[in-house]
């Protein structure tokens, strides 16, 4: 029984939600497709699965298992209709940790008047501040989006139209303490690659771009490429021992996991258990036997499940 990490896929990245039809609406006003619906009525909770699926997307009419940048929407029923609940988007404390999902894009101008002009609100617009290349906009819980381009923006400020079949859910961005520790993990246990660092000294923070893209070097132009996963270490927190961020799943609650697709889940969670990685659930915990969880440094989840298009096993 062995695993092959070079075949691993960072498949998803989970995200609660308080309504979900305004919730999906806006990811496909941004070019998604919603792939599948999973109810859980038993467990008062219902799973939606978006990702890029035209014909000139990454992965058209593949498995949901066998891709790569999904957006996975939870919804627990009844907070649509709690006027108190609200979602923590990651960005302020007591809740920071998570930062954004990235969607790269052809014609970023074009892209960014589309979606204003749909009545949803930016964070950041492409003419604020210093960074005029990159704008976020706001999901219907408040979780940013970024925008970034994938051609030129100085060539792309004239062009009126926008091809939302073109885009691509470029990254997910997380605040790590420790850059060291969380680099280790992510490429020594679960076999990531480091694609592009961005060092920011003046500003005191690195940016660590990392993913699964077989023979891909450690210098690479990230932005046209889908499903990869973003680290923001801001420098001297690894010093301070009381210092922690917040991974999501205690309240408040918004983000919940990034989530791995493997070749072979039985030897791939062999493989972590011989590293001695933190286990938020085994295989063999509770009733899902299907789904395995392990906690990276900053005790963010890390879900495990396997790829069906390899290996059937849960029959999603």
């Amino acid at each position: 029984m062995a695993t092959d990490t070079s075949k691993y896929k960072l498949n998803h990245t989970m995200l609660r939600v308080k309504e979900p039809q305004r919730s999906v609406k806006f990811y496909e006003h941004l070019g998604m497709s919603l792939l599948q619906k999973i109810p859980q009525p038993e467990a008062k909770f219902d799973l939606y699965f978006l990702a890029y699926d035209s014909p000139s997307a990454v992965s058209p009419n593949a498995h949901w298992s066998d891709r790569q940048g999904i957006i996975e929407l939870t919804h627990n029923y009844g907070t649509e209709n709690d006027s108190s609940y609200s979602i923590n988007n990651g960005n302020s404390d007591p809740g920071k940790g998570f930062g954004h999902i990235c969607i790269s894009v052809e014609n970023i101008q074009a892209t960014c008047q589309r979606i204003e002009d749909a009545g949803y609100k930016f964070q950041k617009k492409l003419s604020d501040g210093r960074m005029r290349h990159i704008a976020f906009a706001l999901d219907p819980d408040g979780y940013w989006v970024e925008l970034a381009s994938y051609n030129d923006s100085g060539k792309t400020e004239g062009i009126k139209e926008t091809d939302p079949t073109k885009y691509r859910m470029n990254h997910s961005m997380i605040r790590v303490k420790d850059h060291a520790k969380s680099l280790k993990f992510y490429q020594d246990v679960l076999g990531m690659q480091l694609l592009r660092t961005n060092e920011n000294p003046s500003a005191k923070f690195n940016l660590y771009f990392l993913g699964y893209v077989p023979g891909a070097n450690n210098d690479v132009n990230t932005v046209p490429l889908e499903g990869l996963l973003e680290l923001t270490w801001n420098y001297g927190t690894e010093k301070d021992e009381n210092f922690k961020y917040h991974n999501g799943n205690a309240e408040p609650q918004g983000f919940g996991h990034i989530c791995i697709t493997v070749d072979d889940l039985d030897a791939a969670c062999k493989r972590f258990e011989d590293l001695g990685v933190n286990w938020k659930k085994r295989l063999t915990d509770g009733r899902m036997k299907n789904v395995a969880f392990v906690l990276d440094p900053d005790d963010y989840w890390v879900e495990v499940v396997q790829n069906e298009k390899l290996k059937e096993r849960a029959n999603w």
